[in-house]
């Protein structure tokens, strides 16, 4: 339906110049999501629906936001490991000038190396974080790397790739060990401990300034030879210079077609921020960016989120271009109405709620391009800005992405197994998750986005980062909390947001399941659970079935050898996630480092093996991939005369064709 207008254009062509039935009725093909598979990985295409009813100005402004969006793939390759860029770079040299035998099962197995460190943005699992190794052997790679002129980058290169002892975890997240020294984040450099970062930072924060920046989210730190310890910022004529300039010049064309004077001055803003480098500047753009009058187009660019730091201080760099689902809004906008009363009636300590809510802005989005950390694989729903000052006296803006979304859920219809019929209890749960799982599961994230992220405060004098390396799981377990403590409140029937007050429960299955259970199929046997979002889960659902034992709220259950996950008593599964709130909420506002990181260490990091290994089997006989990403689509400017008159659309089924173009078009470092 949503790509009906493109369809009916190619049909009404070909009838014009009598093609053949062949040719209409390829025309005539279904959208297809799945695009190819390989390793744990399986990408994915999304369509954007509504393109035309746009304007050409709504267009040109996602035109240059989308590339804009692309511009910053180099940033991301090279803060995720010092010799990423470099490797992907000869991986697509191999691939563009190798003229041996290319069927060969060691040129495939290359090719599945290639394409993983595409996904990655490098050699580390984009969420286990750890290492993967090329399958083909190291004299087969040399051999590659010889055949295409780059001979000479062999024995630097090949060890960093093979052994396992160079460099094995992207972000370490073991707070017994210095967690500094033993990640390969191209965040530090120069033998850093984690002492020296954490007191580098400690004498510049101000605890009395009621408007702290965040520091050190734009830079590397870098201990010189002398022992000095210095930041080298990310902006013009700083770090990323080259790429930040092509950002700064698809943004001052984006400008021109801005939809209000106000979307105007947030480019600028940006631009400026880009320029100095000055967090100070990145939050005035923020605070502009938050409410800048534009109703249908959006975009978010520049370094943003922390979830890669091992201290959560450093912000990886990410872009996206997006418009209003002017339909599917009206849910967000009943939640964003209601931001209040969510947070006068949260289980929280009164002290830790926000007198006054303000800004919570709401929509539901489809996204147009998508770059640097939310590429290939990119979020379901985003919560911005992250100063919780910003928040607390101008608001934030959350956005669900109904596209990708939408994309997850059809390309699920396109494989024969699934997850649920293979782990759900019985007929009962498999029938309540098919008939209300996709609704209660974006209501949930509605609910995180819109008002989990958004609720609560911080005490005076506490600062953004007091939870320091735990501060991302906590915080994504608060508001999940908030949004499954919700779910299950009378008021969203009240709404009309959920049909019944018994289908909040088909997300309370899912996420006990995920959490405890089915979510460890992403990661090998005998590692443990390092991924913020991962720990939040699995926080939230051993925390739950923890201290609802006694009441046997929770039961595990165990029937031809398999064990399953079953909820006894909903009401009190969600008082349980009410407490935890509280208490993690407490947390936060108090800046409770103590506590925070028993929480994540008691609940969230090991995993059982015996579980583990059971789950990892089971998985396997479903032949599913555990990891999904995209592809993005083409905006392609329809010239007239040498006028640009229009865009259109393009949707691309060819993964490793993509990456390969990216790496000419995008590639500036």
């Amino acid at each position: 339906m949503k790509k009906l207008t493109i369809m009916l254009t190619i049909l009404a062509a070909a009838l014009s110049t009598g093609c053949s039935n062949e040719k209409k009725a390829e025309s005539e093909k279904p959208f297809t999501y799945i695009v190819d598979e390989f390793a744990d990985l399986q990408i994915l295409r999304y369509q954007i629906p509504d393109w035309d009813s746009l304007s050409f100005e709504n267009k040109a402004f996602l035109y240059y936001t989308s590339e804009a969006a692309k511009c910053g793939r180099d940033i991301m390759f090279d803060q995720m490991g010092k010799y990423n860029l470099r490797i992907r770079k000869v991986i697509e040299k191999i691939i563009d000038e190798y003229k041996g035998d290319k069927e060969c099962k060691d040129y495939q197995e290359f090719l599945v190396y290639a394409k993983r460190v595409f996904f990655s943005n490098g050699i580390y699992h984009h969420y286990a974080e750890d290492k993967f190794y090329p399958a083909c052997p190291p004299d087969y790679f040399r051999g590659l790397m010889e055949q295409t002129g780059q001979g000479d980058l062999c024995e630097e290169l090949l060890p960093v790739m093979y052994e396992t002892w160079i460099l094995p975890m992207r972000r370490c997240n073991d707070s017994r060990v210095d967690m500094v020294a033993n990640s390969a984040v191209n965040f530090y450099e120069g033998n850093l401990t984690q002492k020296e970062v954490n007191d580098f930072y400690d004498k510049m924060e101000d605890p009395n300034d009621p408007h702290p920046i965040s520091y050190g989210l734009n830079s590397k730190l870098v201990k010189n030879e002398d022992g000095t310890i210095t930041e080298q910022v990310w902006k013009v004529g700083g770090l990323y210079s080259k790429s930040i300039e092509k950002i700064i010049e698809n943004l001052e064309k984006a400008k021109e077609f801005a939809e209000t004077e106000g979307q105007k001055k947030t480019i600028e803003l940006l631009i400026k921020y880009y320029t100095t480098g000055d967090l100070r500047d990145w939050d005035a753009y923020n605070i502009q960016w938050v409410d800048d009058g534009a109703k249908v187009v959006d975009f978010t660019n520049g370094f943003i989120e922390d979830y890669d730091d091992p201290l959560g201080r450093k912000a990886t760099w990410e872009g996206i271009a997006n418009f209003k689902d002017l339909g599917a809004s009206k849910r967000t906008e009943a939640i964003s109405a209601e931001a209040q009363w969510f947070e006068d009636n949260s289980p929280v300590d009164k002290r830790f709620k926000k007198e006054n809510v303000k800004g919570v802005s709401a929509k539901v989005i489809n996204v147009t391009a998508l770059g640097g950390a939310c590429y290939p694989s990119t979020p379901i729903g985003i919560n911005l800005p992250n100063a919780n000052w910003i928040r607390k006296e101008y608001g934030s803006k959350s956005v669900t992405i109904n596209n990708i979304t939408e994309a997850y859920d059809k390309a699920a219809n396109e494989s024969p197994k699934s997850i649920l019929t293979e782990f759900a209890w019985d007929q009962d749960e498999i029938d309540m998750c098919k008939k209300y799982g996709t609704m209660t599961d974006n209501l949930h994230t509605d609910l995180h986005e819109c008002l989990g992220h958004a609720s609560g405060q911080l005490l005076p004098n506490v600062q953004e980062n007091a939870l320091k390396e735990f501060n991302s799981a906590l915080e994504e377990a608060r508001a999940d909390l908030f949004a499954l403590y919700y779910l299950a409140d009378p008021k969203l029937v009240e709404m009309g947001l959920l049909p019944d007050k018994d289908a909040y429960k088909a997300e309370y299955m899912t996420y006990i399941r995920n959490g405890l259970f089915t979510q460890f199929t992403r990661i090998e046997l005998g590692k443990k659970n390092t991924e913020a979002h991962m720990q939040n889960r699995k926080l939230v659902a051993e925390w739950a079935y923890e201290h609802g034992q006694a009441d046997n709220v929770i039961e595990k259950k165990t029937t031809d050898g398999k064990t399953y996950f079953v909820i006894n008593d909903f009401e009190k599964l969600r008082g349980l996630f009410g407490e935890l709130l509280a208490e993690i909420q407490r947390i936060k506002s108090e800046g409770d480092y103590k506590a925070g990181k028993k929480l994540i260490e008691t609940y969230a990091v090991d995993i059982d093996p015996v579980l583990h290994k059971e789950v990892l089997q089971r998985y396997a006989g479903l032949n599913l991939k555990p990891y999904k990403g995209f592809v993005n689509p083409d905006i392609v400017p329809v010239e007239k005369k040498g006028k640009v008159v229009d865009y259109k659309i393009v949707y691309n089924d060819d993964y490793l064709k993509q990456m390969m173009e990216y790496g000419k078009k995008y590639s500036f470092e």
